[in-house]
C-alpha cells in the first residue's frame, strides 16, 4: 500500500512538472520575439561573461602556465591559497577591511549627497552632480594624490603639516607601512562616488511626490522619515544596483594600490586579492594559480552580494 502511494506521489509529481514545463513552453512561444530581441545580449553574455567564469573555475583545479595544457591538480591551488601562501592571507585581511569599511561608508555617502543634491533644481543640481562624479571617472585622479602625498617637502600634505607644526620633517607616506592602508582606504572613499551614485540621483527623480503627502497623512513628520519610509523604499532597483557596484568597486581595489603604494607596496602592506591576482596572471603566467584566487574573490562577492540584497529588502518595513 505504502508503495503504490509512493508511485502514485511520483506520478503527481511528474504530471505537475510536466504541466509547468508546458505553461513555459507556451509563454516563450507567445514571447518569442522579445527572446528574439533579447538574443543578441545573451549570447554575448553567454560568451563573454559566463562562459569564462566557467572556464576559469574549471582551471583553478589545474596547473596552467599557458606554454603547455593544463594539469589537473585537484585542490592543490587552494590548499596552497589558504595554507601555504602568507601574501594572500594579508591580501585577503586588506580587502576585507577595503569592504567593510570603504563599502558600507561610501554607499552612505553616496545616498545622501544623492538625497541632498537632489534638492537643488537645474544647472546647479547638474554641476554638482558633476563636481561630485568627476573623480571616480577621471584617469588622472592617482596624479593629485601623488602630489598631495609627495614624500618631500612639496608634498601638499607634509607642507601643511609642517607649516601648522605638527610635523618637523616629512613623512614618507606610501612608504612607512603603517600609513600605507588608512591612505589608500581615503583615496578609495573619494574615488566612490560613481555609477551607484548617479543612478541614486535617478532614482530620487522618479519618486511620485504624491507619496509624500500620503505619509504625511499618515504620520510621517520629517525629513529622515520620509527619506526612510517613501523615498528610498520607493527606489529600492536603483539601491540594488547601487549596492552591487560599491561592492564589486571594494573588492576590485588594485589601481589605486598600485598606483600609489607601487605592486608589491612596502611588506604587501596595500596589498588587495586583485593585486595578487594580477601578480600571478600577469606577471608569473600561473594562470591556474591565479584562477583559485579569482574563484576565491567571485565567491566572496556573490555571498556579500546575497547578504546586502536581504539587508536592503527591509528598507522601509
Amino acid at each position: 500500500m505504502g508503495k503504490n502511494n509512493a508511485n502514485a506521489a511520483v506520478l503527481d509529481a511528474n504530471m505537475e512538472k510536466a504541466k509547468k514545463e508546458g505553461k513555459l513552453w507556451n509563454r516563450m512561444k507567445k514571447s518569442r520575439t522579445s527572446y528574439l530581441m533579447l538574443a543578441p545580449y545573451l549570447i554575448l553574455f553567454t560568451f563573454f561573461t559566463i562562459a569564462p567564469v566557467l572556464v576559469s573555475i574549471g582551471l583553478s583545479f589545474t596547473y596552467f602556465n599557458m606554454l603547455e595544457a593544463p594539469d589537473f591538480v585537484g585542490w592543490a591551488n587552494y590548499v596552497k591559497l589558504f595554507l601555504d601562501d602568507d601574501i594572500f592571507m594579508i591580501a585577503l585581511k586588506n580587502t576585507l577591511l577595503f569592504a567593510v569599511i570603504t563599502g558600507p561608508v561610501s554607499y552612505i555617502l553616496c545616498v545622501l549627497f544623492a538625497w541632498i543634491i537632489n534638492e537643488f533644481r537645474g544647472k546647479l543640481r547638474a554641476f554638482l552632480t558633476l563636481i561630485f562624479y568627476a573623480p571616480s571617472i577621471c584617469g588622472q585622479a592617482y596624479l593629485v594624490w601623488n602630489i598631495i602625498l609627495n614624500p618631500g617637502k612639496t608634498g601638499w600634505l607634509n607642507g601643511i603639516l609642517i607649516k601648522m607644526g605638527f610635523l618637523d620633517e616629512p613623512i614618507l607616506w606610501m612608504q612607512t607601512e603603517k600609513y600605507v592602508l588608512p591612505v589608500l582606504i581615503v583615496v578609495q572613499l573619494w574615488l566612490s562616488l560613481g555609477t551607484g551614485f548617479l543612478s541614486f540621483i535617478a532614482g530620487l527623480q522618479t519618486v511620485d511626490k504624491s507619496l509624500y503627502e500620503a505619509a504625511a497623512m499618515d504620520g510621517v513628520k520629517n525629513r529622515w522619515q520620509e527619506l526612510w519610509f517613501v523615498t528610498l523604499p520607493s527606489m529600492k532597483p536603483q539601491l540594488m544596483f547601487g549596492a552591487v557596484m560599491q561592492i564589486t568597486q571594494s573588492f576590485a581595489v588594485a589601481d589605486i594600490s598600485i598606483q600609489l603604494a607601487g605592486n608589491p607596496s612596502v611588506n604587501y602592506a596595500g596589498a588587495t586579492v586583485v593585486t595578487h591576482l594580477l601578480d600571478y596572471s600577469s606577471t608569473r603566467y600561473e594562470m591556474g594559480y591565479a584562477s583559485a584566487i579569482a574563484t576565491v574573490l567571485f565567491l566572496l562577492m556573490v555571498g556579500t552580494n546575497k547578504f546586502v540584497q536581504k539587508v536592503l529588502g527591509r528598507v522601509g518595513e
